[in-house]
């Protein structure tokens, strides 16, 4: 299977002694949306901008379907699309404008950059805002205005940094869709997101890092076995009596509703069946935070108390 990406002991030291990168190693295969976590200070953004050439790395390589970012830098910047986490375009110009401008960096003929510009304005919902002021849209049209202007050079890898941040539940989900229709039709994409659901719905793969380096690489799936316990939230046709609570070991959250957690071992059926048994209805049932939210967590904060003792 053809590499998208591949990043060979990647090391960035900045200026002032910080350590980023500590021999960074992570392949990504083509065509698939790829999960790249971590948290403030992890050294992703440095990782992102040093793959998009906006930070100089100290040593190591990058490569994009075969090519060298220390040897062939343009061919490079050629097969990749950014949308970074800050708006970086000019408030007042068009979109359309925007968009048609991003093509011409990378020697698109006007005639198809127009063509480009209305095909992706139309998909990401915008096409009716394409002589508005650019300023004037909304945070969430801002967003996809960004996943469209990266899309002007027809990327092979797309990095989407945060693409969703700030925008509300119906949008998010449109741009699931989008992100998921351009992979269909053949760019990789690696994802970076706070919203751990996003990942755990976009991506079959997915590498975590922190301080510098890769702690997990490998998938979701996978990475899900590893968890021991879950919480749930029981919703109840009726007042749970300190009989059920103290049979489920759970506690009560809201007038008719109980949390408890769950043990991979222990099988849900003996729940319903204790529920059943006390004469209680689940009306509903859901996990209390997001799984891949809480094996983030604890990989992470796991790893910061071993540092801490280290040092």
């Amino acid at each position: 299977m053809t590499i998208a990406l591949k990043v060979s002991k990647l090391k960035k030291t900045y200026k002032n002694g910080t350590i980023a990168l500590k021999g960074l190693d992570l392949e990504v295969k083509a065509g698939e949306i790829f999960a790249l976590l971590g948290p403030n200070g992890a050294g992703k953004s440095t990782l992102i901008g040093i793959i998009s050439s906006l930070v100089n790395m100290t040593s190591g390589d990058v490569e994009v379907f075969g090519d060298s970012l220390t040897r062939q830098r343009n061919k490079v910047k050629s097969h990749i699309g950014l949308v970074p986490q800050e708006f970086n375009f000019n408030m007042f110009e068009k979109p359309m404008d925007i968009l048609v401008n991003q093509a011409g960096y990378y020697g698109v003929p006007r005639k198809i950059a127009l063509e480009r510009a209305e095909k992706y304005l139309k998909q990401l919902q915008l096409w009716d805002k394409k002589d508005s002021m650019s300023r004037m849209l909304s945070g969430g049209m801002k967003r996809r205005l960004m996943i469209a202007r990266a899309m002007m050079n027809e990327p092979k890898l797309l990095i989407l940094d945060e693409p969703t941040a700030g925008v509300d539940i119906e949008i998010r989900r449109s741009m699931w869709e989008f992100v998921e229709e351009i992979a269909n039709a053949g760019t990789t994409i690696i994802l970076t997101t706070h919203y751990l659901e996003e990942a755990e719905q976009l991506c079959k793969n997915i590498a975590i890092i922190n301080h510098g380096e890769i702690i997990q690489n490998t998938t979701i799936k996978q990475l899900l076995t590893t968890l021991d316990i879950e919480t749930f939230i029981f919703d109840l046709d009726k007042q749970p009596s300190k009989e059920l609570l103290e049979l489920l070991d759970a506690e009560i959250t809201e007038d008719n509703s109980i949390q408890l957690d769950v043990h991979k071992t222990k099988a849900l059926n003996d729940v319903f069946k204790h529920v059943d048994k006390l004469n209680y209805k689940v009306l509903s049932m859901r996990n209390k935070v997001n799984r891949l939210e809480e094996l983030f967590y604890k990989m992470t904060h796991k790893e910061d108390q071993e540092m801490e003792k280290q040092s």
